[in-house]
């Protein structure tokens, strides 16, 4: 139920980001930017396993590719905005990322 809740969060951050990017005050969007990171952190701690995120990081790359190549701005009308909200939940990715890093330290380290 967490699991879920959190990705409708983000699913929600990132939309309301990616369409007001621009239109946003620089404190609102700051805030939205910081919800999303925080937010990308807390899924990776409950969703994912640390020592078995090779799914989550294969899909992190693949995302942040798409986004970095701005592949559906070439869908006429929809696409600029649509290229925006994967923009942003490819933040909540990369801040999982981070997460399952740090765990897997602990996890070396601990022994």
């Amino acid at each position: 139920m967490t699991t879920r809740v959190i990705v409708v969060l983000i699913t929600l951050v990132a939309i309301i980001q990616g369409l007001g990017g621009d239109g946003m005050s620089e404190a609102v969007g700051g805030i939205m930017m910081l919800l999303l990171a925080l937010l990308g952190l807390a899924y990776a701690a409950v969703a994912i396993d640390a020592e078995d995120a090779t799914a989550f990081l294969v899909v992190t790359l693949a995302v942040g590719a798409a986004a970095g190549a701005d592949v559906l701005s070439h869908i006429h009308v929809v696409g600029e905005y649509l290229d925006a909200i994967v923009d942003q939940i490819t933040v909540a990715l990369y801040a999982g990322v981070i997460t399952i890093l740090a765990v897997r330290a602990y996890n070396r380290i601990k022994g």
